[in-house]
């Protein structure tokens, strides 16, 4: 084998790789992806009026 086609070897092996594993992240990125919603506003919790004094 060449030097040449050793060279073209090696680089289509590693684009093959990165294009997997890019496929891979964005494959995991898609399934957990939550849509951004806006929060829903929480009710205030009214606590019991207590006097000033009081420990």
């Amino acid at each position: 084998m060449g030097l040449a086609t050793t060279i073209t070897l090696l680089i289509f092996s590693w684009l093959a790789v990165a294009t997997a594993m890019l496929w891979g992240v964005l494959r995991i990125a898609r399934r957990h992806h939550h849509p951004h919603t806006e929060p829903r506003p929480t009710p205030l919790k009214k606590t019991p009026a207590r006097p000033a004094n009081a420990h």
